[in-house]
């Protein structure tokens, strides 16, 4: 196993050794424990688990953590920002109330630590004046739950209050949940267009325009991708907004892809075709396909 597993062999050795039933439950629970290698019990409610995993033992996961980041304010105001906006650097230093020469020194260690990695629009901006950031991605998913609710209520947390924590994660899983089913969503896709493989996949974002997937096969065509983590069925102006966006950025696609967390209405699966592909859920079972042994990282450190 590489000495730092990217995010599919993460979520492989976590349903390996978790064992999840569904796989809304296993995007869930990995959002918020991935990468620790620590063995969860799947049959509890994920908010138990938070509480009796993480808040009760703050002390001790802080104190490890904080071995990375040594207790670095300005480190950590950063994580925060990232965990808890969309990435962009120029958001996030302004989010953490740090200068740029600061916030570019601490991105620079913290990616160095390997808690950090930088990642780029996949095409330029119509506009050759237009500069857009980078984003800032957590390497494990764990790390950016951690920085998203619990650092950022530590006062609390440290005498035993867990209640702010607590209502902030209530109040934001579902958007929380959505990266992890974006960057996996990229996964999916490599793995399922095989006879035209993809050569090259990220996302496009300018200071207007934010698309999902963006990816270009070995044959040339570029394909464009919405994610849609919801309740609620794809509907047809998933797709019609996903065109947009894709005019606003001066690209002209050849394959249209939508990933929906519940599905697809009638009118949607109608259009379905050559150059519209559609993938609910149960498409994400390809990702966890031939399980063993040999797909479970090694936990370092305590398994709390």
């Amino acid at each position: 196993m590489a000495k730092h597993p990217l995010l599919l062999q993460q979520f492989r050795s976590f349903c390996f050794q978790n064992k999840p039933q569904e796989l809304e439950q296993a995007l869930e629970y990995f959002s918020v424990f991935g990468g620790m290698s620590w063995s969860v019990d799947m049959s509890k409610p994920i908010e138990e688990l938070i509480l009796s995993k993480v808040l009760k033992n703050y002390t001790y996961i802080h104190g490890d953590i904080t071995k990375l980041t040594q207790s670095d304010k300005i480190s950590h105001s950063l994580l925060s920002a990232v965990a808890a906006g969309d990435g962009r650097v120029h958001s996030a230093i302004k989010r953490a109330r740090i200068s740029r020469v600061e916030g570019e020194n601490a991105i620079a260690t913290l990616c160095a630590k390997n808690l950090l990695k930088r990642e780029f629009s996949l095409e330029s901006p119509p506009s050759d004046d237009e500069k857009i950031d980078e984003k800032l991605n957590f390497n494990t998913p764990f790390m950016r739950f951690w920085f998203a609710f619990v650092s950022p209520y530590f006062k609390g947390i440290k005498d035993g209050d867990f209640k702010e924590a607590m209502e902030s994660f209530a109040n934001r899983k579902s958007d929380f949940y959505e990266l992890t089913f974006k960057k996996l969503s990229h996964e999916l896709l490599k793995k399922s267009l095989k006879d035209d493989v993809i050569v090259e996949i990220g996302s496009y974002w300018d200071r207007e325009t934010q698309i999902d997937i963006l990816a270009k096969t070995k044959s040339g065509k570029v394909v464009a991708g919405i994610c849609k983590y919801s309740n609620q069925k794809a509907k047809k102006s998933e797709l019609t907004k996903l065109q947009e966006q894709c005019r606003a950025a001066e690209l002209t696609p050849d394959i249209y892809v939508i990933v929906s967390k519940s599905g697809f209405s009638n009118e949607l699966k109608a259009l379905k075709g050559d150059d519209v592909k559609l993938f609910g859920l149960k498409n994400f079972k390809t990702l966890i396909e031939d399980l063993s042994e040999k797909d479970f990282i090694e936990c370092v450190g305590k398994r709390y």
